[in-house]
């Protein structure tokens, strides 16, 4: 018998073995999910590696995330990956716009994650594609960062709307503070990758992290999560400058649908995703039109003949005119639009809109009453019940925030001469009420960005612009002082932090502290001055009590 004919082996392509798999994006500000990062995941061999070396490779693969996601049929906003290297090459990715439209999705509720490496990727060719995706409406975030190769130059110049740290920076508080403060100046969300355990948490969120990812809150999976673990923890770690919180640290995913939907298939819409609170309707540039909310049109769709008079006519007949702010906005300003409209519609969503009208999310009335209710108790159980003034934590804070900018700024310490002769010989009451005319003279001095504190006792903390020495010093050390009818002089110490002086607030206090000595141990009202990264300090006022003549 002759043998049989043998049939070469089936090809296997690259497809055949590439799995993809959904991780959440968290906001830890409300708890919620804010999107889902789409990762690739090989079954064999290693064609992340290839498409790095191939950005045609590399601009499939991100089609292939997406329409996975399609498939899914999630309503979150969606991260893709793309290596720098692609976007330089192909000058954008026009397969990719093509199948978010052809998927009935919107350019901007993508976010493309801008991957390292970025040695060796044309700068110029790099941010000339950002700007072509950004003008097809994609956002962009700038990946890696803190643990790959991305400069600081780069990354100013890309203007990312979302920048993710490496989980290692957390070891270092400080940067990502500093990372924090970079992202507010330019607009930016700031997140965190690859968070295991709660202590990594409270590290990004006191540090002043919006978003977080990592098997803490949910492993990547094949289905998108429907619930994510988010440690507890108050919202309001990081202080914030009046007048309020951002509001895009608020932001949730909106659910929308063209401004010619059908009432029939918003009501699907709502039916199938029991978690969305209402649905905005949109034109083709992603502005929003109307604003439907969910129990006000299911009332009215299931109503006597409801169904029959609206299940066919567009949905925007039974929606109400959308109540907009700007990514831009802080929680008060997004109070006063609520203010707007009577007591029905409070408990609608306000669409976030950027700064081309385009809706880049929602924000609830609930989130934002919790947090600012929440920064008012943690703000009040900072204040001392004597004065009214923040502790020394409101105070170092600001200090780390303005070192992270690099700011100059003075940090000055002032107290009360012998303050406890004046207990025992005034009495308490009549100390109390010295000390809470020193924390009042020293409230109406400040002004524009000075920073007063109670620290405890007679000691007080100011933190000010170096240019605002002179009217502090006087208007606490130009006052005849007086406890019960006995004289009193208070004792002023300042050190001057140029830039880059001092790392942090520790170095800060380290360096005031002989300067208070040493204006304690001058005689009247004192006042030293000292330079951070100067040795020794200068005697504005006060009078050596080693030379002073007798009585």
């Amino acid at each position: 018998m002759g043998s049989l004919p043998r049939h070469p082996a089936p090809v296997r392509f690259w497809t055949d073995t590439l799995r993809f798999a959904f991780q959440p994006v968290v906001n830890l500000m409300t708890g919620g999910v804010a999107a889902l990062e789409i990762l690739a995941r090989p079954e064999s061999g290693d064609v992340l590696a290839e498409a790095r070396r191939d950005p045609e490779l590399d601009g499939l693969l991100a089609v292939s995330a997406l329409r996975a996601a399609v498939r899914r049929e999630t309503l979150l906003p969606l991260h893709v990956n793309v290596f720098a290297g692609t976007l330089a090459d192909l000058g954008g990715l026009q397969p990719l716009h093509d199948a978010v439209r052809e998927a009935g999705r919107l350019p901007w509720e993508v976010t493309l994650d801008v991957c390292p490496p970025y040695t060796h990727v044309p700068r110029r060719a790099l941010l000339d594609a950002v700007g072509v995706l950004r003008g097809q409406g994609f956002r962009i975030s700038a990946d890696g960062v803190g643990d790959g190769d991305a400069p600081l130059r780069l990354l100013a110049d890309l203007a990312p709307e979302l920048v993710k740290l490496d989980a290692s920076l957390l070891a270092r508080p400080a940067a990502v503070r500093a990372m924090r403060v970079l992202c507010d100046g330019s607009g930016a969300l700031l997140a965190v990758e690859g968070v295991e355990t709660e202590a990594q948490c409270a590290v990004a969120r006191s540090a002043g992290a919006q978003l977080a990812q990592g098997e803490l809150f949910a492993p990547p999976a094949r289905l998108p999560a429907a619930d994510v673990y988010v440690p507890p923890g108050s919202p309001g770690l990081v202080p914030t400058p009046r007048p309020g919180p951002p509001v895009r640290q608020f932001v949730r995913p909106a659910a929308l649908l063209p401004a010619t939907a059908s009432a029939g298939r918003v009501r699907a819409l709502l039916t199938g995703s029991p978690d969305v609170s209402g649905v905005l309707l949109v034109d083709r540039d992603g502005i929003p039109v109307r604003s439907v909310h969910r129990s006000r049109f299911l009332l009215s769709m299931s109503g006597r003949y409801g169904h029959a008079l609206y299940a066919d006519r567009p949905a925007a007949k039974l929606g109400d005119p959308p109540r907009t702010v700007s990514v831009d906005a802080t929680a008060w300003e997004v109070l006063d639009v609520v203010a707007v409209g009577g007591p029905s519609r409070t408990s609608d969503d306000v669409a976030v809109v950027d700064a081309r009208g385009r809706c880049v999310g929602v924000v609830r009335l609930s989130d934002l009453v919790r947090a600012l209710a929440e920064s008012r108790v943690e703000e009040a159980a900072g204040l001392n019940p004597l004065t009214r003034l923040p502790g020394s934590q409101a105070i170092t804070d600001e200090v780390d925030r303005r070192i992270a900018a690099g700011r100059a700024f003075a940090l000055s310490w002032l107290d009360v001469d012998h303050f406890k002769q004046v207990n025992d010989g005034a009495g308490f009451a009549a100390g109390d009420e010295l000390i809470r005319s020193v924390g009042q003279a020293l409230l109406r001095t400040a002004g524009g960005e000075t920073r007063v504190g109670h620290i405890g006792g007679d000691d007080f903390l100011v933190l000010s612009d170096p240019d605002g020495l002179d009217r502090l010093a006087a208007a606490v050390l130009d006052v005849a002082w007086s406890a019960g009818g006995r004289p009193v002089t208070l004792s002023l110490a300042t050190v001057l932090c140029a830039p880059g002086s001092v790392p942090d607030h520790r170095r800060a206090a380290a360096r005031l502290a002989p300067l208070k000595k040493a204006a304690k141990a001058l005689g009247g009202a004192s006042w030293v001055l000292g330079r951070a990264d100067v040795p020794g300090h200068e005697v504005m006022r006060g009078t050596d009590r080693t030379t002073a003549p007798a009585g």
